[in-house]
């Protein structure tokens, strides 16, 4: 028993010698571990210089950043200077050193077929003498014919309609004589004229058509205005006029222009009667009206 059990512990003692050995190596390799775990951390802890900082840069680092330049621009377009206008100076202010001289000033003459401005100023008196003298030298053949004729029936008239409530307010202002001459000028026809009583119906159907027109109340009565006993003929002289002169009885008070060339005709025919169209002056008239 004791021989067999000496052999055993000598046994196990070397067993123990052998795995010795074993312990060893992986205490090495765990120091190892351990000391190449410390310089990473140790490696980690230092600072990385920047780039461009101090020191040339990589040249490869350079390259792939002008490679994703390049491609992040879009196709067709270039890295480039942008390009600046430069202000240039005329060869003339140059050469002689002198700065460029003003603009012209403005002509005081207008220039050809522009409007002008023109102010006509006339009374309503002034305009009743006016109309006067017109009918006096378009009815040539009655030669006793005066103009104060012709404004006693006109404002026989017009007193008849304020007497008897017709109207609230007298007709003849400027503006309305203006309408009258207007009727006048198309429908008196001077040598169809005999007599004074033609003249008179002629006239009053003009100004009938005028207080129609032109008037503030809605209808008039008849009876002021005929001085003959056949009404046919006067309702012929009213449609004879309205169908001749209807547009130009409307354009009358829609055009200021064509309003003031009839102003002034009017006012022309008591400066000697000058029978020259002012529409072909190319005038523009600014009328102030007194009443």
């Amino acid at each position: 028993m004791t021989e067999k059990a000496a052999p055993g512990r000598a046994h196990g003692k070397g067993e123990s010698r052998l795995k010795r050995p074993g312990v060893l190596i992986s205490a090495l390799t765990w120091k190892r571990l351990v000391a190449a775990s410390a310089k990473k951390k140790k490696n980690a802890k230092k600072v990385t210089p920047k780039p461009g900082s101090g020191g040339a840069s990589d040249p490869l680092v350079q390259q792939r950043n002008r490679e994703n330049v390049r491609k992040s621009q879009p196709d067709g377009t270039k890295q480039g200077p942008l390009a600046v206008p430069v202000p240039t100076v005329p060869v003339s202010v140059q050469d002689s050193g002198k700065p460029p001289p003003p603009p012209p000033l403005p002509s005081n003459r207008s220039a050809a077929g522009s409007p002008r401005r023109v102010i006509v100023q006339a009374s309503t008196g002034e305009l009743l003498r006016c109309l006067g003298d017109f009918v006096c030298r378009r009815c040539y053949r009655l030669k006793d014919l005066s103009p104060g004729e012709l404004i006693g029936w006109f404002r026989s008239v017009d007193r008849s309609l304020l007497l008897q409530g017709w109207q609230d307010q007298g007709f003849i202002t400027p503006a309305n004589l203006v309408f009258v001459y207007l009727l006048c000028r198309e429908a008196l026809q001077g040598d169809q004229i005999g007599s004074q009583a033609e003249l008179q119906a002629s006239f009053l159907t003009c100004l009938y058509l005028a207080y129609s027109y032109m008037g503030n109340e809605i209808s008039y009565p008849l009876k002021p205005f005929l001085v003959e006993g056949d009404k046919e003929r006067f309702w012929d002289r009213c449609l004879s006029i309205i169908q001749g002169l209807s547009a130009k009885m409307l354009q009358i008070n829609s055009d200021p222009h064509f309003f003031t060339q009839v102003f002034q005709d009017l006012k022309n025919e008591g400066e000697g009667g000058s029978t020259k169209d002012s529409s072909s002056t190319n005038k523009h008239w600014t009328i102030s009206l007194d009443r």
